[in-house]
C-alpha cells in the first residue's frame, strides 16, 4: 500500500500543473523568463535535493526520510493556492524537493521491503505514477473550469499527498530495519568513475529530459497548432496512459531470459518514432503522436528495475539511484527551459523539436548498451552480457 500511494503522488503535481500553464501565465502575467522557468524547477530540484537524499536518509532512516519528502510535498502544493508568481514559484520548489528524496529512496526502500519481488513492486509503483500522473494532466483544466482558478485547482492535489503521507506515518515510526548506519556508507560520486554508473547516468538524465520536455510543453505546443485546451490536456493524459501500458510490456519482457535489451530498443524506438511524429504530422494526428511518446515512457520503469536490482546491498542501490538521478535531473533540466527559450526568441517550436529527435536517438544507442548489463546472482552486481550470450538465453 505505501508503495502504491508514494507512486501515485509522485507525478500528480507535475502533470497537473502543464496544462494550465497558459493559463497561469495569462493570470499572473509573467514573462518568457518565468514560463521557461516554471517547468523547469521540478527536474532543478530532483537534481539538487536528488544529490542530498544519500546524506539525508543516513541521518533520518529510510522511512523516516520519506515520510518527511511526502509532508515536503503536501505543503508545498497548497502553498501553489495563492494567485502570486512567488507563491507558484516557491510552492512548486518545495513539493518538488520533497519529490527528489521519494525518488531516489524508492529503488532502496523497493529492495529492502520486496527484494524478491522487485520486478513485480517497480511495475505497480511505475504503473500508479502512470496512472496518478494520467489522472492529473486529464482533468486538470476541466477541475481549473470547476473551482474558478487554476492556482485553487493545483493546490488540490495536496490533498492526495496528505492521504499517502498519513499512510506511511505509522511505518516511519515502527520500523527501523532499513536505517542506515555511517559505516554502511557508499559514496555515490565515486560511481561516476565506472561504465555502469556513466551507462544509468546517461540514460536516465536523456529519458528525464524527454519525459519532462513532453510533460511540460506537449499542451503548449498542440494549443499553439490550433488544438483545443481541453483536447491538448487530453492528449497529454493519453500519454501517460499509454505509458501504463509500456510499463506492464516492458517488464514482463525484461523479466524474460534475453529480452531486456529488446525491451529497450522497443520503447526507446517508439520514443524516436513519436517525437518524429510530433516535428512532421500535423495537430490533426495528435492521437497517434501521443501514442507513441507514451510508449516510448516505457525507458523509466526498465532503469528503476535494473536500480531496484544493482549493488550488493541498499546501500549501494541507494548510491548508484542518487548520482543517477541527481546528475541525470540536471541533464534533464536543459529540455524545457531551453525548449521554452527557443519558442520565445524564434517563435517557433521547431528547432528545439529537431534537437529533441536529437536526443530520442541518442537515447536510443545508450539503451542498447545499457540493455545488455545483467545481474550477477552471486554477488547481486549488474555484469554486462554479450549479444551472443543473450541469443542463447532466449
Amino acid at each position: 500500500m505505501a508503495v502504491i500511494l508514494v507512486g501515485l503522488n509522485l507525478r500528480m503535481g507535475i502533470a497537473s500543473a502543464s496544462p494550465l500553464f497558459h493559463d497561469l501565465q495569462e493570470l499572473m502575467g509573467y514573462g518568457t523568463f518565468v514560463a521557461s522557468l516554471l517547468p523547469t524547477i521540478p527536474v532543478l530540484c530532483f537534481a539538487v535535493a536528488g544529490a542530498a537524499t544519500s546524506t539525508v536518509l543516513r541521518r533520518t532512516g529510510l522511512e523516516f526520510g520519506i515520510a518527511l519528502s511526502l509532508l515536503m510535498l503536501a505543503a508545498g502544493l497548497a502553498l501553489r493556492v495563492a494567485d502570486s508568481t512567488w507563491a507558484l514559484l516557491g510552492g512548486t520548489v518545495v513539493g518538488m524537493c520533497g519529490l527528489a528524496v521519494c525518488n531516489v529512496a524508492m529503488p532502496s526502500f523497493i529492495r529492502q521491503y520486496h527484494g524478491n519481488r522487485a520486478a513485480s513492486m517497480t511495475a505497480a509503483y511505475t504503473t500508479t505514477m502512470s496512472i496518478g500522473a494520467t489522472l492529473a494532466s486529464s482533468i486538470s483544466v476541466p477541475l481549473a473550469a470547476k473551482a474558478g482558478s487554476p492556482t485553487t485547482a493545483l493546490a488540490l492535489w495536496a490533498i492526495p499527498a496528505f492521504m499517502a503521507l498519513l499512510v506511511f506515518i505509522p511505518l516511519a515510526f515502527s520500523s527501523k530495519q532499513a536505517t542506515v548506519s555511517p559505516g554502511a556508507h557508499v559514496s555515490p560520486w565515486a560511481l561516476l568513475a565506472t561504465r555502469k554508473g556513466l551507462l544509468f547516468t546517461t540514460v536516465f538524465g536523456i529519458q528525464s529530459l524527454l519525459v519532462y520536455t513532453v510533460v511540460s510543453w506537449l499542451p503548449h505546443i498542440l494549443i499553439s497548432r490550433g488544438l483545443e485546451p481541453v483536447a491538448a490536456g487530453l492528449m497529454l493524459g493519453i500519454v501517460q496512459g499509454v505509458s501504463i501500458l509500456a510499463v506492464l510490456a516492458v517488464l514482463w519482457m525484461a523479466s524474460k531470459p534475453g529480452l531486456q535489451r529488446a525491451a529497450f530498443v522497443l520503447t526507446a524506438s517508439c520514443s524516436v518514432l513519436g517525437f518524429t511524429a510530433l516535428l512532421f504530422l500535423p495537430v490533426e494526428l495528435s492521437l497517434l503522436t501521443s501514442l507513441l511518446i507514451g510508449l516510448g515512457f516505457g525507458v523509466f520503469p526498465l532503469v528503476m528495475l535494473m536500480l531496484s536490482r544493482s549493488g550488493g546491498s541498499a546501500e549501494e542501490t541507494t548510491a548508484l539511484s542518487t548520482v543517477a538521478q541527481s546528475v541525470g535531473y540536471l541533464i534533464a533540466a536543459i529540455g524545457p527551459f531551453a525548449l521554452g527559450i527557443m519558442q520565445g526568441a524564434l517563435g517557433s517550436w521547431t528547432t528545439g523539436l529537431v534537437i529533441i529527435l536529437a536526443c530520442a536517438v541518442v537515447q536510443l544507442l545508450f539503451c542498447y548498451k545499457l540493455g545488455g548489463l545483467r545481474q550477477d546472482h552471486e554477488s547481486r552486481h549488474l555484469v554486462e552480457v554479450d549479444a551472443a550470450s543473450e541469443k542463447g538465453q532466449a
